[in-house]
């Protein structure tokens, strides 16, 4: 069925319910960043595969709203349907609920479906159309029913992520959350976010690509805990380990008829109202029970990793850049044969990574973008839209793996061949903001927000920017974005805590012509304490070459050059004994001083 037909059904569906605009997104009751298939109903309705991006349309006009990573992807697929390309962020770019309510009058009605819509946004949504008369509607499920050939939902086995791995038991972490909970004046607390749940019961599964978590629910009390999930997907092994720990499974199922059974009218419920679904939300206000809604108790608890995890993903990123360097080689020594794409190229990085100790496969799909390709920040190439790779200008690879012992995220933008001044200007410009951000020292208080800047601030001097922020947390063994800390322009008053983790990739998007990034994991670390204050710091945690045949060493400074050269040097001293004799000639010239 074309996109067009899609939307001439779905429209008949809204006439049927008296719905004058319908909004949809890729969702899942959980609200996750990336979602299984049987969840992607923005996709499947405009055609648009991007990971972040909302649908909205009435019934004689539509749009879809996404940000600057996916511009270009964006409107290449829309091309040859109705809806329009909203490009959020941009001046004079209305939001879509700002068009929603210029395209709508008094008495209309906007569907949306609760059971995949925070309750935040739901609120959001009423909030501001309620101002004009507009009713938002939760009920109806429409995409649900025209969805003929729907990917069913997953049901994949978890498995228990073991202390070795995990640092802390599942009771000692709800030990945590409990005493948060009494210091909020809790009696119950409601998690809706899956890589929340995972770590707090050290549990992991397969219901999502590249993320190793499983659709469930989780009920915290001041004496129980429960696990909301399908029961086919707990072995008995794992179950026994649940309950070892303090923890009730029961069926995912039953958790509407359950909250009203398990919290009282007189109780207080805390949930995080960006991760609960408004239809559990209604359930809730329904009970009565006073809601204390603020960020996940756990997020905050996840993001500082523990001592083990910290070991363990430091000799991880060891074994990550061990495949990467194994990778690069390969692609330098086979380059010429004239066989290698941009998915085959994705494809060796993937079974290289798989030969790693631990690995668990890819911790999302890779970013394999030769020329102007990477100028789009998220493309993954097609059979159709592939390039061969040459003996000329710039590839990007933007990949990672899911380990037990840790999520990696990297990015490397291989010189290939000839490039232009302009480009090798532009890659340098690239690493000279990833400098700034690594060597950055800053009093403990600061935020991602307030050290974003250090970044840009290369980028910008020559009237540049990139439309996305610097970095992200990255989860372990879990998302490879975790919040709550981040890299931005946008507001963030989270603190840099020491033990987070966080990415630091900048980089320049040329529109037809390149992209190039560079991208380290980073830990946030003591530096020391002196009389105005105590001073943090970022250890650089990735291990692998940055090209060094992009650089224009001119436009680095002394201090420039001997980060990079004392970088290179850890590279080499740290991966080397992993590597044959040729691979370790390769990357003694790839780290050798500038």
């Amino acid at each position: 069925m074309k996109i067009d037909e899609k939307l001439k059904r779905l429209r008949k569906l809204m006439e049927d319910k008296d719905l004058n605009a319908y909004i949809i997104a890729d969702s899942d009751p959980h609200m996750s960043e990336y979602v299984a298939e049987h969840w992607k109903m923005r996709r499947w309705i405009s055609g648009f595969t991007g990971s972040a991006g909302v649908v909205a349309l009435t019934l004689d006009k539509s749009g879809l709203w996404t940000d600057g990573r996916y511009y270009i992807q964006a409107e290449d697929q829309l091309k040859g349907t109705e809806i329009e390309l909203f490009r959020a962020g941009e001046p004079n770019v209305p939001s879509y609920i700002k068009w929603l309510g210029d395209n709508l009058t008094k008495g209309d009605r906007i569907g949306v479906c609760g059971k995949y819509s925070s309750s935040a946004k739901i609120k959001n949504l009423q909030s501001n159309l309620g101002k004009k008369g507009i009713e938002v509607v939760t009920e109806y499920d429409l995409i649900g029913e025209i969805w003929e050939d729907r990917p069913a939902t997953p049901k994949e086995p978890i498995f228990i992520h073991d202390i070795e791995y995990a640092g802390k038991s599942a009771r000692e972490k709800i030990e945590m959350v409990r005493d948060k909970m009494d210091k909020h004046g809790a009696d119950h607390y409601l998690i809706g976010s899956l890589d929340d749940i995972a770590w707090l019961y050290n549990i992991r599964g397969a219901d999502i690509p590249y993320n190793p978590v499983t659709i469930s629910y989780a009920l915290v009390s001041k004496e129980e805990a429960r696990l909301f999930i399908n029961q086919s997907k707990v072995e008995e092994n794992v179950a026994n380990n649940l309950r070892d720990n303090g923890v009730e499974v029961v069926d995912y199922d039953s958790i509407a008829d359950t909250l009203p059974d398990l919290i009282g009218d007189d109780s207080s419920i805390y949930i995080d109202p960006d991760k609960i679904n408004y239809e559990l939300y209604s359930i809730l206000e329904e009970i009565g029970c006073k809601i204390i809604e603020k960020q996940d108790i756990t997020t905050a608890l996840k993001a500082i990793k523990n001592e083990v995890e910290i070991e363990n993903l430091k000799q991880t990123l060891v074994r990550d850049g061990v495949a990467m360097v194994k990778f690069l080689y390969w692609l330098d020594e086979n380059l010429d044969s004239g066989n290698i794409t941009e998915i085959t190229a994705a494809q060796k990085l993937d079974e290289l990574r798989a030969e790693q100790k631990d690995n668990r496969g890819a911790s999302f799909t890779s970013i394999s973008a030769y020329r102007e390709h990477a100028a789009m920040m998220h493309y993954a190439p097609t059979e159709e839209s592939q390039y061969t790779l040459e003996r000329a200008g710039m590839y990007l690879i933007d990949s990672g793996g899911q380990y037990l012992g840790g999520t990696t995220d990297i990015t490397r933008t291989v010189v290939l061949g000839p490039i232009t001044e302009r480009e090798r200007r532009d890659f340098t410009l690239v690493l000279k903001g990833n400098i700034a951000l690594a060597r950055a020292k800053f009093l403990h208080g600061a935020t991602g927000s307030n050290l974003d800047v250090l970044a840009r601030q290369p980028i910008w001097r020559y009237g540049l920017d990139y439309k996305c922020g610097t970095g992200h947390g990255v989860g372990y063994f879990l998302n490879v974005h975790e919040g709550p800390q981040n890299f931005s322009q946008r507001v963030n008053k989270v603190v840099l805590e020491e033990g987070m983790v966080v990415t630091n990739e900048p980089g320049i998007y040329i529109e037809g012509g390149y992209g190039i990034r560079t991208e380290n994991m980073m830990l946030v670390v003591e530096d020391e304490v002196t009389d105005s204050g105590r001073f943090m710091k970022f250890d650089t945690i990735t291990y692998c070459p940055i090209d060094i045949d992009g650089i224009d060493v001119s436009l680095l400074d002394e201090e420039e050059r001997e980060w990079l050269n004392s970088y290179h040097s850890e590279v080499y001293t740290k991966l080397s004994p992993y590597l044959n004799n040729r691979e370790r000639e390769w990357l003694r010239r790839a780290t050798r001083a500038i």
